[in-house]
């Protein structure tokens, strides 16, 4: 007997043709069959057959779009059976019917977005919530439609292929996507296609390779082209949704165009003073390509143009730029006829030998040479001229000479630059040239002199030409050499006779051919000393005999005859002294200086007693000079602090100054015949021993010295006078002052016995001083 139970689950297919069809998957539980012996085997059925839903997308009905149905075997039609569908989008996307199992999508799906939803279907008892069927997943897949145009990833592609390219040269590759299923039909199988850039390109309807459709396409023809591919799905049928883009293919350049020259004859014209290396014109010749395909040279084919002039390329404007190679003269020659050659600097093989003509041309240049008036020219530049020393003054040094290059041939006169001899030791002669010497040269002093001799145009002063004239002093043996340095030279009082004390040697300001000989020589008959030529130029000077004594002679004077061998011979004599001083054993010097001598006959202690002699005066000339001082120091003028009085007021009122008379009478302060003259010094206490004597004021018009010198001879007899220095200040006012003397050290009289009220006279700027004196006066009495 067969135990079984099956699950079936219908699926109801809806398509936009109304066509409907139903699959079954069925679920087969496992069946026990029952042998003739009682034993019981066990079967096992297959799973799911068919475990997933197919939905078409972009629905476009009003209703819920039907999906499928589930049922199970369980399920007996009395409602208690219960459906549970759980996955991705349930309960927003799909939604199923707890009691039938109908499966609905409640939007519109997009297989672009998502192409398969995995969902899991259960079945429960309704009144025991007991599982009834376990847990299924099943898929649900969405069937493409063609509702997507293919798409390029650029809207405008830019491309390059070199001119003059074979048919067939890929230029560039362009490729459209489409977002329908690649697996399910046509709906994404594209097809290329050209609208636009035909006959000239065609393009691979596969992959989307565009490539040259025409032979020798050239970019001085036409360089740019717009090309237009379409992509269509649905392998290109009819109904197939389709997308362009726009290719902007650009001929690149390629040398194949030759340099032409548009005219074969340049003509050029420049001043013969045009200067090496200065441009006198240009040529151009036009090449159809461009950049570095365009980059020419320029080259002079002929021998008259290579020698005087030569050709360069301007990299910027590739024009072809002559310059003068050597200097050009209009009389000699006045036209220069030449051919000029252009080439490409880089050229391509491809295009050497094409039916075009060879890629050069070239062009006849003729230059016209104007004439100017030149300055005058010099047969050398520079002259260099040799004169011996000591020459006299008017002799001959040589010879310069210019001439005019013009047709004309003017007269050319010669002077000498004074700048370049500013001692004025050479002459010129204007007319023929003739260089001579003012004055007598010495090639000690100099032996190179540079001067710059002018040549002008008699015609025309403003053409003129130097040339610099170096003249060399040749020597003149006219120096006699002298010793080469001052020597030191002593002998020791023990020395042995024929020892060396001395090498000397000799130097000659003269520079003779052969180079310095010199002979050195005593006179013989020196009792002291000899000399030994060395033979180099240096001699050795030896004692003749021993026992030198300073105490007898503690120097001698040796004269040395030195002669050179050149022509005239020239001689000196030049003295060597000689010192006579102690020496040790070794030879070595202690002491030369005759005071020595002296000293030796004094001992030690001798020595010692004068220094403390010495040191002793020292001591007692400062103590004395120290008492002097001490005895000079001054007492002070005022001992005690109680004769110090204020005197001075300060208050804010501003007076009107000078300027202000009206105030008071300013011929007060002129006149000093009013001053009191009862009136004692205040510096002092006045003993009055003796009667005070004034001298009479100083008369209308005395000088300010004799008032000095009267004041001063004043102080010197006043018996009451302290007997130290003291300062005297004199207000003096000048001669015919009304005022008294303003100064209260002559004051004789206290503080408390001065009358202040002429004070309130004195006008506005004294009131102030006025009521603080006149007040207190009055508080006094009171």
């Amino acid at each position: 007997m067969k135990l079984g139970r099956e699950l079936r689950i219908c699926l109801h297919l809806s398509v936009r043709s109304y066509i409907s069809h139903t699959q079954y998957f069925r679920w087969h539980w496992p069946n026990f069959d029952e042998k003739d012996d009682g034993r019981i085997l066990q079967r096992s059925k297959r799973g799911w057959m068919w475990n997933q839903f197919f939905l078409l997308e972009e629905y476009t009905g009003n209703d819920n779009q039907y999906v499928g149905k589930l049922h199970s075997n369980m399920d007996r039609g009395d409602g208690n059976v219960k459906y549970i569908l759980t996955g991705e989008g349930v309960g927003s996307l799909f939604l199923i019917d707890e009691n039938s199992g109908d499966i609905h999508a409640t939007k519109r799906l997009d297989r672009e977005e998502r192409a398969i939803y995995t969902l899991h279907a259960t079945v429960v008892d309704k009144r025991t919530n007991e599982t009834l069927e376990a847990d299924t997943e099943f898929n649900i897949k969405i069937h493409d439609i063609n509702d997507n145009e293919p798409k390029f990833s650029k809207d405008l592609y830019f491309a390059s292929v070199p001119e003059m390219s074979d048919v067939g040269t890929s230029v560039i590759q362009v490729t459209a996507t489409d977002a329908d299923d690649q697996t399910y039909g046509n709906s994404a199988k594209l097809v290329y296609s050209i609208l636009q850039g035909q006959p000239y390109f065609s393009v691979d309807s596969d992959n989307g390779t565009i490539r040259t459709a025409l032979p020798n396409m050239d970019r001085e023809t036409k360089e740019n082209y717009q090309v237009v591919i379409q992509a269509k799905d649905m392998a290109g049928q009819m109904g197939g949704l389709s997308g362009t883009t726009t290719v902007s293919i650009t001929l690149s350049d390629e040398n194949d165009s030759p340099p032409r020259f548009a005219n074969h004859t340049f003509r050029l014209s420049t001043l013969e003073s045009a200067e090496v290396g200065a441009a006198i014109g240009r040529i151009k010749a036009n090449d159809a390509d461009v950049g570095r395909n365009a980059e020419m040279q320029y080259s002079i084919v002929d021998r008259d143009g290579q020698d005087m002039f030569t050709i360069i390329s301007d990299q910027n404007t590739q024009e072809g730029v002559i310059r003068v190679k050597k200097q050009l003269d209009y009389e000699k020659q006045r036209t220069y006829s030449f051919k000029v050659e252009v080439t490409n600097t880089y050229l391509d093989p491809r295009f050497m030998y094409s039916p075009n003509p060879p890629f050069k041309d070239d062009a006849m240049v003729r230059v016209t040479i104007e004439d100017v008036d030149e300055p005058p020219v010099f047969s050398r530049n520079p002259y260099i001229i040799e004169v011996h020393e000591d020459t006299a003054a008017g002799s001959f040094v040589g010879v310069v000479s210019a001439r005019d290059p013009d047709a004309d041939n003017n007269s050319v006169k010669y002077s000498i630059d004074r700048h370049t001899d500013l001692e004025r030791l050479f002459n010129i002669d204007s007319v023929n040239g003739t260089i001579t010497t003012l004055k007598g040269l010495d090639r000690e002093m100099s032996k190179w002199h540079n001067i710059s001799v002018v040549a002008t145009e008699i015609s025309n002063p403003r053409q003129t030409t130097r040339v610099p004239v170096f003249i060399k002093v040749l020597d003149v043996n006219d120096n006699a050499p002298e010793f080469a340095m001052y020597y030191e030279t002593f002998v020791c009082e023990n020395v042995q006779s024929g020892q060396l004390i001395q090498t000397i040697s000799a130097v000659d300001t003269d520079e003779p051919l052969v180079g310095h000989k010199f002979v050195f020589s005593i006179s013989s008959s020196n009792p002291n000393f000899t000399i030994v030529d060395n033979e180099d130029n240096t001699a050795r000077i030896l004692t003749r005999r021993a026992g030198f004594s300073r105490r007898e002679m503690n120097t001698y004077l040796l004269p040395v005859v030195i002669s050179d061998n050149d022509y005239p011979i020239q001689s000196s004599t030049s003295t060597l002294t000689v010192n006579v001083c102690a020496c040790d054993s070794r030879g070595n010097m202690q002491s030369c200086n005759t005071e020595a001598l002296l000293s030796a006959g004094l001992s030690t202690g001798a020595l010692v007693a004068i220094l403390l002699c010495v040191i002793i005066l020292l001591m007692i000339v400062v103590l004395f000079a120290a008492l002097r001082r001490q005895q000079r120091k001054k007492e002070p003028l005022i001992i005690s602090k109680e004769d110090v009085r204020d005197n001075v007021v300060s208050y804010n009122d501003e007076g009107g100054g000078e300027e202000d008379t009206q105030a008071f009478d300013i011929g007060t302060l002129r006149n000093p015949e009013v001053m009191d003259a009862n009136k004692l010094r205040r510096d002092i206490i006045p003993e009055m021993l003796f009667p005070f004597q004034r001298t009479s004021p100083i008369k209308d018009n005395a000088d300010v010295r004799e008032f000095i010198h009267g004041r001063l001879h004043e102080n010197d007899s006043d018996p009451t006078a302290p007997p130290y220095d003291s300062l005297a200040t004199y207000a003096y006012e000048g001669s015919g002052s009304l005022a008294e003397s303003l100064s209260s050290l002559e004051s004789g009289c206290v503080e408390g016995d001065q009358e202040y009220d002429y004070l309130s006279n004195w006008g506005p700027p004294f009131k102030k001083l006025a009521d603080m004196y006149i007040g207190k006066d009055t508080a006094r009495e009171t």
